[in-house]
């Protein structure tokens, strides 16, 4: 299992660390969370590598909500609410030489370009019916800084992350790939990886802070996310397992309906993943699949994220 604890190290780490990004995944004010729940998966406190990379991820996101279950986007109240998602998310990451505090440093920017389409049956207070809207367009800006330690098995990661809004985004309007607003996250993982026997485990805890949005005074609660994975290698190149997450909002929404009653949401998933440690042209490549069903959601659609993941060491 050497060579496969090489592979990841090149900077898987900073590849799923590193999309630390909003999905268009219903919550929080106009469908637009900041945190991606699921985002971390194996190997989520492992060092990386030395040098450059340009991890690739692939989001889909799929998911619906009843019309007992009301939500405020755009501005306004919306019933049967359906949501599709799929985004390019690009996170050139770099990790120096030096060790910092002992560990190894990984500094990450990221961005997505993406397509959001969000439909509703019905919109309150309006006689037009049902209403639908896609757009297509470049999301935030995401810087991220890690710090990762190591000793025999173990492993540690801290990671403080945030928002920066100048992505597509309009006040009112039904779906959008921007946030309209800043955000601050941090947090920290804990993997346990053995090359011998093949088994991985890994726990990421972190909590969010959402600025006021500008354009519609609406401020989104806090909230705490846990992200998880347990797998094996079942060959030198091949690794499955389960992945999950837990999102909980811990403090009210401000600015939102009275109807809403603070518009506070969670949601949980479970799922498989498998994933290939190899080489593609004498560099070092990383893939995986996850996948995670949601459930027990409140105020927020419910439904199936997916991510495929590419990283090549340069």
């Amino acid at each position: 299992m050497k060579k496969n604890r090489e592979i990841i190290g090149f900077g898987l780490a900073a590849l799923l660390s590193g999309l630390t990004l909003s999905s268009e995944a219903i919550a929080d004010e106009g469908g637009v969370g900041f945190w991606l729940p699921g985002q971390y998966g194996s190997f989520a406190a492992i060092p990386p590598e030395p040098g450059f990379s340009m991890p690739l991820v692939t989001y889909a996101y799929s998911g619906d909500a009843s019309a007992s279950r009301p939500l405020d986007i755009g501005g306004q109240i919306r019933l049967g609410v359906d949501a599709r998602y799929l985004g390019q998310f690009i996170i050139p990451t770099y990790s120096p030489e030096n060790n910092v505090l002992g560990g190894r440093l990984a500094l990450s920017l990221a961005t997505i370009v993406a397509s959001s389409k969000v439909s509703a049956d019905t919109t309150l207070g309006s006689a037009a019916g049902g209403t639908s809207k896609r757009v297509t367009g470049i999301g935030d800006l995401y810087p991220t800084v890690q710090l990762f330690w190591n000793r025999g098995t173990s492993n540690w990661m801290t990671y403080l992350t945030g928002a920066i809004p100048v992505g597509d985004y309009q006040a009112g309007r039904l779906t959008n790939i921007g946030l309209g607003h800043g955000a601050i996250d941090i947090g920290g993982a804990y993997s346990y990886f053995d090359p011998n026997t093949g088994w991985e485990a890994s726990a990421t805890l972190g909590v969010t802070y959402n600025f006021e949005n500008p354009d519609t005074n609406y401020q989104n609660g806090e909230s705490i996310h846990l992200d998880w994975s347990v797998s094996k290698f079942v060959s030198e190149a091949w690794q499955v397992g389960v992945v999950g997450f837990a999102y909980k909002q811990i403090s009210d929404d401000k600015g939102t309906p009275a109807v809403l009653n603070g518009f506070r949401s969670e949601t949980y998933g479970i799922g498989p993943q498998i994933a290939y440690s190899g080489e593609l042209g004498g560099r070092p490549v990383y893939a995986s699949l996850r996948a995670y069903r949601e459930f027990e959601t409140q105020n927020r659609t419910e439904g199936v994220a997916a991510y495929l993941t590419l990283s090549i060491s340069f």
